[in-house]
């Protein structure tokens, strides 16, 4: 696999900043890949933005707020009880929290708008899902399709995630980690909602985890990205008035947000296909990657 030249560099949005890589023809058809909660760009393997590029597309993924090398919005704490919040948002209602995953839409828009793009390919993974979800529904024309992964309207009573792998994403590797104990939280944390069928060895994990800590390591940003996740409320009614083409990618064995969610997704998306993957969890595995992309770029095809 070649990667192919990267540009990078920063957009002003929703005055914020932020850190995005460019990738492909310019000239070709734009995706925007969305991440998911605490996970830099990085997280899109550079095997499926390849992929991608391969297809005849031109590929951007950014860091979201508080991650990575975008702006982080240091001293702003999230109050309230966290038991008092997941319980509100286990019922679909909102909590009031520093910023909500509406607000992170508009960062999407703004990032488009400094890259001149009219339009685009919209795939969002995990948290991500959730905000391509409204930028769907609230920036319609700004979305030809739009590909949902392992994600969720977050409606009432769906399945929670299985108490080990909710641990694993919330545990902290203690007060004033040092860098190697950080690296191994992290991998115990990918190995636990990673694909069963699919492990990575530790030594690529434990390298990834090295790359993501030493481009940016900020607990605080991931406090209150867990905020807006659990403070926005369900997204049914924004799911309900998405039109653009939409695919629906989850893995069957997700400990993290469970089939159900994909499934609530499709339901809710008229017209969207589902496609469940065996042996898949919260993560995009090397050996799932061209079974996603296809997914996708078949997708892609019709907008």
């Amino acid at each position: 696999m070649t990667l192919p030249d990267i540009r990078r560099g920063t957009a002003p949005a929703n005055g914020l900043e932020f850190a995005y890589e460019d990738m492909g023809d310019p000239g070709n058809p734009p995706v925007l890949l969305i991440m998911g909660f605490s996970a830099q760009l990085t997280l899109w393997p550079d095997e499926f933005c390849a992929a991608l590029v391969d297809g005849g597309y031109r590929v951007i993924r950014f860091d979201n707020r508080d991650i990575g090398l975008s702006s982080k919005l240091d001293g702003v704490r999230v109050d309230g009880a966290l038991w008092r919040r997941l319980a509100k948002f286990q019922l679909g209602r909102a909590s009031s929290v520093p910023y909500t995953l509406h607000d992170m839409a508009k960062d999407t828009v703004g990032l488009l708008d400094h890259l001149g793009i009219d339009s685009a390919h919209i795939v969002g993974a995990s948290m991500g899902g959730m905000i391509a979800q409204i930028f769907a529904a609230e920036y319609a024309d700004r979305v030809r399709t739009l590909g949902i992964v392992f994600s969720s309207t977050n409606q009432p009573l769906l399945p929670p995630p299985a108490p080990a792998a909710l641990k694993a994403l919330l545990a902290s590797p203690g007060a004033n980690p040092t860098r190697d104990q950080v690296i191994a939280q992290s991998v115990r944390a990918r190995k636990v909602i990673g694909s069963p069928r699919y492990p990575e060895s530790d030594d690529l994990v434990s390298a990834d985890a090295a790359r993501d800590y030493d481009r940016s390591y900020y607990p605080a940003g991931v406090v209150r990205q867990f905020a807006a996740v659990s403070g926005t409320g369900s997204l049914l009614d924004y799911s309900r008035r998405i039109g653009s083409p939409t695919v629906v990618i989850h893995g069957k064995e997700d400990p993290l947000i469970r089939p159900a969610g994909g499934r609530a997704v499709a339901k809710a998306v008229k017209g969207s296909r589902l496609h469940m993957i065996d042996g898949m969890g919260h993560d995009l595995p090397a050996p799932l990657i061209p079974e996603i992309t296809g997914e996708l770029l078949k997708n892609f095809a019709l907008g």
